[in-house]
């Protein structure tokens, strides 16, 4: 059933030079759209078109009517599915006042210049892609788009494009440092996705790069929060257990089509739950400590498993790092250590960081096991995939040190 001023919702599939091109056109005639990964199997699509419902879906082929779609509300600008990395995908619905307020905010946060070219390196199907095309659509930004991430490309684009911002997740920046890209060129590095380790940041900085640290969710938007202040139009609270609230006209309308979810989400008092613990310090600036969901509780202490994880990234062996909690029959659970060592024959032991990591974190912080892995298992929004790790059996390939 559809009421008078319903808006078409358009599920964009392509690659993504031409998805940029069809979410703009979609925007250009007052339709809103879900962006769809182009690269997704043919059932992962289905599943996906199932929930979102949308009317049509533009391809390379053309825009064509979708079976059993439903309009979206007068004002809803996209729908983000999240990903879905603690448990079942949902349909987030955004808005076109969302998008103004985190256009204005961030161009108060960054400056705004006539010349200014956002460079899009992220996927368009996770909202930090989506993001900067809306972004720039609401300061009359220019985009350059890039199929993939290549660090040649991107360290070139600011003298070869004309590209003056950039959007990147940690570990995107932590390979372009690696290669010595001359990131300073850019008049701002805007990260997200994951927390920026400290040591990363100070790396950055020492290169001379203007990073900003974005603080956010699918269902805000993305970043809302910048270098722990909120941009314009957002606020920011600690609730029970320090959970971080979220208010403003970024964060979303609700889940497409699941009202209990959405009821969920909020507070009595219309503040979004993130599920994210947090801390103020005297100025109000905010520092995410952890997910509610991913503190380990060992031996009846909360253990974050992303301050761990800051720290075991300074070690020289580790080329990257994930720490999740595994049952424990002593301690209730011990903290695991998923090690993507810079040598893979010679990695660094349990002993080799306990070591390293006993001055800067209590000690039932350590990591009790050390798992080697050849890669972190991350989203595209470069978020790590705890669930997956917790998942993992002992006959796996990773070694155990």
């Amino acid at each position: 059933m559809t009421t008078p001023g319903d808006v078409d919702l358009v599920a964009v599939v392509a690659p993504r030079h031409r998805a940029a091109d069809l979410v703009r056109g979609a925007w250009d005639t007052g339709r809103a759209v879900t962006v769809l990964d182009p690269d997704a199997p043919p059932a992962v699509r289905a599943r996906v078109l199932a929930l979102v419902a949308p009317t049509h879906v533009a391809d390379l082929d053309g825009v064509h009517p979708h079976p059993d779609g439903v309009p979206v509300a007068p004002g809803t600008a996209a729908v983000v599915v999240t990903s879905g990395t603690t448990g079942t995908p949902k349909a987030v619905e955004l808005t076109v006042a969302g998008a103004m307020t985190v256009g204005a905010g961030w161009s108060a946060v960054l400056g705004h210049e006539p010349a200014d070219r956002w460079l899009l390196t992220l996927p368009l199907h996770h909202v930090a892609g989506l993001a900067v095309l809306a972004r720039s659509r609401m300061t009359g930004a220019d985009v350059v788009v890039h199929e993939g991430f290549d660090v040649d490309a991107v360290g070139l684009a600011p003298r070869r494009f004309g590209a003056t911002l950039v959007s990147v997740v940690p570990t995107m920046l932590g390979r372009l440092l690696d290669a010595a890209a001359p990131m300073h060129e850019y008049r701002g590095v805007v990260t997200g996705g994951a927390p920026l380790p400290p040591a990363l940041a100070d790396r950055a900085r020492v290169a001379g790069v203007r990073v900003y640290d974005a603080y956010g969710q699918s269902e805000t938007w993305g970043g809302c929060v910048a270098n722990g202040t909120p941009i314009p139009g957002a606020a920011v609270r600690l609730g029970p257990a320090d959970e971080i609230e979220l208010q403003g006209p970024m964060v979303m309308r609700g889940y497409r089509r699941d009202p209990e979810a959405t009821a969920r989400a909020f507070t009595a008092d219309g503040w979004l739950r993130t599920g994210d613990v947090g801390r103020l310090d005297d100025a109000g600036r905010l520092r995410v400590v952890d997910r509610l969901r991913d503190l380990i509780i060992s031996g009846g202490v909360n253990v974050s498993p992303v301050a761990v994880e800051q720290v075991l990234a300074g070690h020289p062996g580790v080329a990257d790092v994930a720490v999740v909690g595994a049952p424990d029959p002593e301690w209730g659970e011990r903290v695991v250590a998923y090690v993507a060592p810079v040598d893979p024959g010679a990695p660094p032991t349990v002993e080799d960081l306990c070591a390293f990591a006993r001055n800067h974190l209590p000690a039932a912080h350590l990591p009790r096991e050390v798992v080697v892995t050849t890669a972190v298992p991350r989203s595209p929004g470069g978020k790590i995939l705890r669930r997956e790790l917790r998942a993992r059996s002992s006959s796996s390939a990773d070694g155990v040190h």
